[in-house]
């Protein structure tokens, strides 16, 4: 009897020591930090990007500057932290993210349904496009979508640009950057490109180093957004620090000195 009592004992013990281990485990959980936390503790706010005029691109200290790379540093600020820039590879944005390679996706980021459903998303604060982007001199002859079926295009991998090509079914080759589509088309391994609107206003034209080249049709239109890990904290507060960015002039500020000051959304 005192054996089965005591086996009853342990047994009862047993139960009480896993269900605290496992009630020790949830509250680990639940205090575990926030994505705010993190960033603070540590010291530092990566932001993931791509080259990417006039929104990141380096000056010829080897600086990142632009409109996004320069509120990204207010922001990083504001939260006593320093941002730091990682070049990434656009179509693995979501996987960056999820893996704590960067802490936000802040790049010109179109916000699609693949990107919301994924991530954490800002209010939208830049409206833009998808444009088609052909030499000057046959610039006529593609003046609408009909006229696009039989063009071999560039657009990178995983952006709003290639997805706007595959729904048209298109003939598209994916590259590593935007940049990178624009020096096919100029090189003439591609006959057309497709790069936000942003881009387009920035790096080709008169007086860029794509002269020769100019933006024609305009497959949509879109709005950008930073994008932090899903349940992040860090997605309010960059609402709130836009909405002082607007009050106190910064965004409108910074939006001139980059020429995108039409293209806010207020």
């Amino acid at each position: 009897m005192k054996r089965k009592l005591l086996s009853v004992v342990l047994c009862a013990g047993l139960v009480v020591s896993v269900m605290a281990g496992c009630g020790s485990k949830s509250g680990g959980d639940s205090e575990a930090a926030s994505d705010m936390d993190y960033v603070k503790e540590k010291g530092t706010l990566v932001v993931g990007i791509t080259n990417f005029e006039p929104m990141d691109y380096k000056d010829e200290n080897g600086e990142w500057i632009g409109f996004d790379a320069d509120l990204a540093k207010e922001f990083a600020d504001s939260l006593g932290v320093e941002a730091e820039f990682v070049e990434i590879d656009w179509d693995n944005k979501i996987l960056e993210l999820e893996g704590q390679t960067v802490d936000c996706i802040w790049n010109g980021m179109t916000l699609t349904p693949e990107v919301t459903s994924a991530m954490e998303c800002t209010d939208s604060y830049l409206a833009n496009a998808q444009v088609v982007v052909v030499p000057a001199d046959v610039a006529d002859q593609y003046q609408d979508e009909e006229s696009l079926a039989d063009l071999n295009f560039a657009a990178e991998a995983g952006s709003a640009g290639e997805a706007e090509l595959e729904a048209r079914e298109l003939n598209v080759t994916p590259v590593t950057a935007q940049a990178d589509a624009l020096m096919e088309v100029a090189a003439g391994t591609s006959d057309a490109a497709v790069i936000d609107l942003l881009m387009a206003a920035a790096m080709i034209g008169e007086g860029t180093s794509y002269a020769d080249l100019t933006y024609t049709v305009s497959l949509n239109s879109e709005e950008y957004g930073v994008g932090f890990r899903k349940g992040s904290d860090l997605t309010a507060e960059l609402n709130d620090f836009f909405a002082k960015a607007y009050e106190d002039g910064t965004i409108q500020e910074l939006a001139e000195k980059y020429g995108v000051h039409d293209m806010l959304v207020k």
